[in-house]
């Protein structure tokens, strides 16, 4: 089966960035299918195309996988209408592969909601199975966070999901929330899976080099956040937090930030202001150095806005590679996370908006360690039994070749 697949910031694992569409592509390829694999040019993200743009693109294969990159910069840091700009542009530059590619299935993945629009015209012109995955609930999370107000923009993306839910043959959902959220818009329950996020076990199986950055000791306990550092993740619940330690006098906690995102800057700035120097800042890392990281890592912080719609309709990246890595992880909202956190022993789950419980759990971690121990096997274990990406890719690879016009 030939499936062409459309993720606007696809990455390979020489990047900083998700790999989720970069693993379920090799396993379509590892079961004998033909993919190409569309995509922009993403902050972060490192296709494996060396050659230069030629017409706006460039193509070749990497590991297995037919890539078209277009030459569309795009990077979190980007404002608003810059984003806007980008997204319609691939969309539009989409279409016209829909029309001139050779494939049996069109698979496409947000965010951003965009990426259904050649999934539409692929169900309608030419008459070819759509399935479409959808990573966050648009407009829903925008609205909710207060990044989008204007209701006429609102409107139109409320039609434009509604036609890519309607359209899709099937859909995947990566959350209990976005699955629910689909239901919601009238979509038949038989038409949609959930697919998580995975645990990327051969990747972090402890094997790596070991390393710490500069200005935190081998006896510091190490809280890492590794992620884009935005609006949506609310990382200044980690500065509050470490206000809060050093009010303690828990110079023997470190709270480390590796990333790239639009709020990093105003982050740093407060943190040198307030003279929050047990919180390190780091460049993001390819995966490979991040497993690395995670090896000399205590704990991982699983850190997103105090916003209701994030509870259960989002499934971070950044969890599943904590757990892959055995390592227990602090939790700061609710949801279906937290309930799992709490019902394997893997970690901690602190309320939303509380500095003071927040450190209570990195002082208990950083007083217990045969504790914090324990908790990380449980990690291990759940990301071996219930989030393996191999079986998890399995099951997405049957949803989707399975599909039938």
């Amino acid at each position: 089966m030939k499936v062409i697949y459309f993720h606007q910031h696809f990455s390979t694992p020489k990047g900083s960035t998700g790999i989720r569409s970069y693993e379920m592509a090799r396993h379509l390829v590892a079961h004998g299918h033909f993919v190409t694999m569309v995509c922009g040019s993403y902050g972060g993200a490192e296709t494996g195309l060396l050659s230069p743009f030629v017409g706006g693109r460039r193509r070749g294969v990497v590991d297995g996988i037919d890539i078209i990159e277009f030459d569309l910069a795009y990077s979190n840091s980007d404002g608003f209408i810059k984003r806007i700009f980008v997204f319609a542009k691939f969309a539009i530059r989409s279409i016209g592969l829909v029309f001139t590619e050779n494939y049996d299935v069109l698979f496409s993945t947000s965010t951003p909601l965009t990426a259904g629009i050649p999934g539409i015209f692929a169900r309608w012109f030419r008459r070819k199975p759509f399935v479409f995955e959808v990573r966050d609930l648009w407009p829903e999370l925008p609205k909710a966070m207060g990044v989008i107000s204007n209701p006429f923009v609102l409107w139109l993306m409320g039609v434009l999901e509604c036609i890519s839910y309607r359209s899709a043959h099937r859909l995947i959902g990566l959350s209990p929330g976005i699955v629910q959220g689909i239901v919601r818009l009238g979509v038949n329950p038989g038409r949609v899976a959930m697919v998580p996020n995975g645990c990327d076990l051969t990747i972090f199986n402890g094997s790596m080099q070991a390393w710490r950055p500069e200005g935190i000791e081998n006896t510091d306990l190490m809280a890492v956040f590794a992620g884009t550092h935005g609006v949506a993740n609310g990382l200044d619940a980690v500065l509050d937090t470490a206000a809060e330690l050093k009010k303690r006098g828990r110079q023997d906690i470190k709270l480390l930030l590796i990333g790239r995102g639009k709020q990093k800057s105003t982050l740093q700035a407060r943190a040198l202001k307030e003279g929050l120097d047990n919180v390190i800042f780091h460049d993001p890392v390819n995966k490979s150095k991040l497993a690395g990281l995670m090896v000399s890592t205590d704990v991982g912080l699983q850190v997103l806005a105090n916003v209701p719609a994030f509870y259960y309709g989002t499934s971070p990246n950044k969890f599943f590679d904590y757990i892959a890595a055995g390592l227990p992880v602090i939790n700061n909202y609710p949801g279906w996370l937290a309930e799992m956190i709490s019902d394997h022993g893997c970690g901690f789950a602190v309320p939303a908006d509380n500095p003071v419980a927040f450190a209570d759990a990195l002082e208990i971690a950083a007083d217990d360690r045969s504790a914090l121990k324990l908790m990380g096997q449980r990690a291990k274990a759940l990301a071996e039994s219930k989030f393996s990406r191999y079986e998890l890719a399995n099951q997405w690879v049957d949803w989707v070749t399975g599909v039938q016009f």
